[in-house]
C-alpha cells in the first residue's frame, strides 16, 4: 500500500494519508511547522506527498521542496496546488508570501532555469503534469484548453495575456528524481 503524506492538511486531510499540519486544530496527524525545522519522518518515506495550497505559505521554498523531496522515495510523486500568481486570491489572503508562476519550480529540473543547472540546491524533479484552471469564461472561450495544451500557448498567455485572461490554480505533479 502506497504511503501518502498530506503536508498542510487542514482540516481535510487527503484520505489514507498522513496529515502533516502546523495548526493543532485541523486533521493532522502530526503537527509539524515547516518554516521551523524538518518533518518528523525518515529518508525516503513516502510514495506520495500532497502539498495543497501550502507551497505559497512558506518562507523558504527552496528548503521546504527539499524537505518534501528528502521524505519522497526514488520515482515518487509530489503534487502541488496553488495559486497562479494574477488569481485575485494570491495577493488577498495576507498569509500568502510567495505568488508564483508555471515556470516556478523549474529550477528543480534538471537543466534548471533558462537551460542551466541551479546550484543552490539538489533536489531535482522532473514535471509529469502541470494543469491550469481559468476563470469559466475563458474556460468555455477554449482558452484553457489552449494553455494546457500548448506549451508555446502557455508562455505566451503567461508573458502577455496573463492580466486580462487570468489564471487561478495551478496543479503540479512530479516524479521525484534521486
Amino acid at each position: 500500500m502506497a504511503q501518502v503524506l498530506d503536508v498542510g492538511c487542514g482540516p481535510s486531510k487527503y484520505p489514507g494519508a498522513i496529515g502533516v499540519d502546523m495548526n493543532a486544530r485541523t486533521a493532522a496527524d502530526v503537527i509539524c511547522h515547516l518554516d521551523r525545522g524538518r518533518l518528523p519522518f525518515e529518508d525516503n518515506s513516502f510514495d506520495e506527498i500532497r502539498a495543497v495550497h501550502l507551497i505559497e505559505h512558506v518562507e523558504d521554498v527552496i528548503a521546504t521542496m527539499e524537505e518534501l523531496h528528502r521524505v519522497a522515495r526514488a520515482g515518487g510523486t509530489i503534487f502541488i496546488v496553488t495559486p497562479h500568481y494574477t488569481d485575485l486570491a494570491s495577493y488577498t489572503d495576507p498569509t500568502h508570501r510567495r505568488h508564483l508562476s508555471t515556470e516556478s519550480f523549474h529550477y528543480f529540473y534538471a537543466g534548471g532555469l533558462h537551460g542551466e543547472e541551479m546550484w543552490y540546491t539538489r533536489a531535482r524533479l522532473r514535471e509529469l503534469r502541470m494543469h491550469i484552471k481559468l476563470l469559466r469564461l475563458w474556460r468555455l472561450l477554449g482558452f484553457e484548453f489552449l494553455v494546457n495544451h500548448a506549451r508555446w500557448f502557455r508562455r505566451f498567455w503567461e508573458y502577455y495575456l496573463s492580466f486580462v485572461i487570468r489564471g487561478k490554480v495551478m496543479e503540479f505533479t512530479f516524479e521525484v528524481v534521486k
